[in-house]
C-alpha cells in the first residue's frame, strides 16, 4: 500500500537546492494515490497560483511519456497535492522501471519547481 502522507520540503529554484528523492512502486491494474504536502521555510507553502504535473518516462532522455500522473491542488491554501495514476493507465503501462517528477508551475511556466522525482516501478499484475 503506497504512503497516503508525504512531506516535501518545497524549494524554489533560485535558492539552487535538488529535488527531493522519492521511489514509488506502483501495482499494474491498481490506482495509486499519493498526496504531498509543501511546506517552504517550515510552513506550508500557499499554492494559489500554481498547478501540478508528473510524467513517468522508460529513460530521462526519451522524448515523449510513458504515462502522467493526474495532478490536483484541491485546496491551494493547506499546500497539498494529490498526485494519482489511475487503474486503467497503470494497467495499460509496461511492468518495469521508469523515472518520474513532479513539478509546480505558474501561468505560462513562469514559475517552475521541481519537487520530487525517482524511480517508478510497476509491478506486473498476476491476476487480469
Amino acid at each position: 500500500m503506497p504512503p497516503n502522507f508525504s512531506i516535501i520540503e518545497g524549494k524554489e529554484k533560485n535558492k539552487n537546492m535538488a529535488a527531493a528523492t522519492y521511489n514509488i512502486e506502483i501495482d499494474q491494474g491498481s490506482d495509486y494515490n499519493i498526496t504531498i504536502e509543501v511546506k517552504e521555510d517550515g510552513s506550508v507553502k500557499n499554492l494559489t497560483t500554481y498547478s501540478a504535473r508528473a510524467q513517468a518516462r522508460s529513460d530521462i532522455e526519451d522524448s515523449s511519456a510513458a504515462f502522467s500522473f493526474t495532478c490536483t491542488i484541491p485546496t491551494p491554501t493547506n499546500g497539498k497535492i494529490l498526485m494519482k495514476l489511475p487503474a486503467a493507465t497503470s494497467s495499460s503501462a509496461t511492468a518495469g522501471q521508469y523515472v518520474y517528477d513532479l513539478e509546480i508551475y505558474t501561468s505560462g511556466d513562469a514559475a517552475v519547481t521541481r519537487l520530487m522525482g525517482g524511480s517508478a516501478t510497476i509491478n506486473r499484475e498476476v491476476t487480469r
